[in-house]
């Protein structure tokens, strides 16, 4: 019997191992930024297509998932607010969001560069590259510009 526990002992430690892994990968999985797939997505109040639509999104528009139940996710805006939604309505494209009034987009990555846009609060631009605290971003009329990460969420 000793014998039998001596041999068991390593797998269950392996099995174990695995376990904690695959659940601490699926929690990161879980707490990622993600982006709205198309226009006029519903957040809901719970995780069903019968729960309260607290608000509307549109296409892009970035989220952090929180956690997921089943085809759902729980999430959270630059805001603050949270809500469920249709996990398949979600991309994992990254694209950030203004958090301030006015944010001014300049033409390189620094202040002593001219300004080139602004943007206003809610406007949404995908990352294209990122140079210490500022990030180059695309708006989907075209414009690219510079603009620094305390301007934008996340």
């Amino acid at each position: 019997m000793t014998r039998r526990l001596a041999i068991r002992s390593p797998f269950l430690s392996l099995l174990l191992f695995i376990a904690l892994g695959l659940a601490f990968a699926g929690n990161a999985a879980a707490n990622g930024y993600v982006s709205v797939k198309k226009d006029g997505v519903n957040i809901r109040s719970g995780p069903s297509t019968k729960a309260e639509v607290i608000w509307e999104v549109f296409k892009g528009f970035p989220l952090k998932v929180l956690k997921k139940k089943g085809k759902w996710a729980r999430t959270v805006d630059f805001e603050g607010d949270r809500g469920w939604i249709y996990a398949s309505l979600l991309s994992k494209k990254k694209t950030l969001i203004v958090k301030v009034k006015n944010a001014n987009l300049r033409v390189g990555p620094d202040t002593k560069y001219e300004i080139a846009a602004t943007a206003k609060y809610g406007v949404v631009f995908t990352p294209l590259d990122r140079k210490d605290d500022w990030f180059k971003v695309k708006h989907n009329d075209g414009t690219t510009a510079w603009i620094h990460k305390d301007l934008v969420w996340p």
